[in-house]
């Protein structure tokens, strides 16, 4: 005689507000109760950290909308892994292979393991990779940058692990913070070009992220304080860097401002190519035209003239962020400077010195 199991479904009334508002977001409740969504996620994961009269107003408006929150961040209670989750733009980008390499330096010879998701410079991507590691439970999170969207904010704002962010600087991490000022090093950059005599200095920049936002913002502020900031010498796109993209943004500044006498580009991979399309058009390179590039890539000291460029410090970047997460998860009682910020230097070469400028020495 074959045994049977028996099932029993039971079925329990929804109001109809709970099912038609099963959707409902963190952003929706946020609108709701007059407040930002992270205020929401601080509200209902670390209540502490907000006003009662805050925390009554969001509860009030979790209850009204039938706001049900993420299971990302509330299942984190249980036991952690010994993964760390490391969320980068780009895995082709010569600047995050190096940051890469510090990290996987530093994890050498420690417990964890790290597991890399390349969100390819998309938002949305990136808050759905947050998720999915969330979910896995990791030790930590490296994420690179602040730009995240609300959502992805509000996540990791709640997340029951610790966080650094990097390749970037802001006085208010969602936790732990090492990076640098782009906005500082593009005024450093565009300084440097007026030293050097330039006087119709333009710009060039591909992809154009935040972060890169930020170093055409510096340069910006830089040159209208001179009196030598005109927008017909800007020139972008939101197209992947390369050095033939250097060429094309490069051409097409040079047809709509011909006297243009200096270039800062958003990367070494377009000033490499500003410099052979230069070459090619018998442009003398610093006399007619300076080019500075960013990053200082391994590269740009072998051209010829070598590219000037802003050096900063991506392996260290990569490896003191996982020291510092380590630190964070393995001591959690130690006293941690949670925000460093790292110096960044020009360095100096033959793309920008001209035989007859105020040239200074920034090594």
């Amino acid at each position: 005689m074959s045994s049977q199991t028996s099932y029993y479904v039971y079925f329990t009334y929804m109001e109809p507000r709970s099912l038609k508002n099963k959707n409902t977001t963190l952003d929706d409740v946020a609108r709701a109760a007059d407040v930002s969504a992270i205020t929401v996620s601080r509200a209902i994961r670390k209540p502490q950290m907000v006003s009662a009269k805050v925390r009554e107003r969001v509860l009030a408006a979790i209850d009204r909308l039938g706001y049900v929150p993420d299971a990302a961040a509330s299942t984190l209670a249980s036991k952690r892994t010994d993964m760390i989750g490391f969320l980068v733009p780009s895995l082709t980008n010569n600047v995050f292979a190096d940051v890469l390499r510090g990290v996987y330096d530093a994890c050498d010879s420690t417990p964890y393991n790290v597991q890399i998701a390349n969100f390819r410079y998309s938002p949305l991507d990136e808050e759905r990779m947050i998720r999915t590691f969330l979910r896995q439970k990791p030790a930590g999170l490296i994420v690179t940058g602040f730009d995240q969207t609300t959502e992805a904010k509000a996540l990791l704002e709640a997340a029951d692990c610790r966080i650094v962010q990097i390749m970037d600087s802001q006085d208010d991490p969602v936790d732990l913070m090492i990076g640098f000022s782009h906005y500082t090093s593009a005024v450093d950059a565009a300084r440097h070009l007026i030293k050097q005599e330039y006087r119709r200095p333009g710009f060039i920049g591909a992809r154009m992220d935040p972060r890169a936002q930020r170093r055409l913002t510096g340069f910006t502020d830089v040159m209208k304080e001179a009196g030598l900031f005109d927008p017909r010498r800007v020139v972008t796109t939101p197209a992947a860097s390369s050095i033939g993209m250097g060429t094309q943004l490069f051409a097409d500044l040079i047809a709509k401002k011909p006297d243009t006498d200096a270039i800062f580009c958003n990367n070494d991979d377009l000033a490499a190519g500003v410099l052979l399309e230069a070459q090619r058009r018998n442009i003398d390179v610093p006399e007619q035209l300076g080019i500075c590039g960013f990053n200082d890539l391994e590269f740009s000291a072998h051209f010829n003239p070598g590219l000037t460029s802003v050096a900063t410090p991506r392996y260290e970047t990569g490896h003191r962020a996982f020291e510092m997460l380590q630190q964070a998860i393995e001591s959690p009682d130690d006293q941690l400077d949670g925000k460093i910020n790292l110096s960044v230097r020009l360095v100096e070469r033959g793309s920008t010195q001209r035989e007859n400028s105020s040239s200074f020495d920034r090594d």
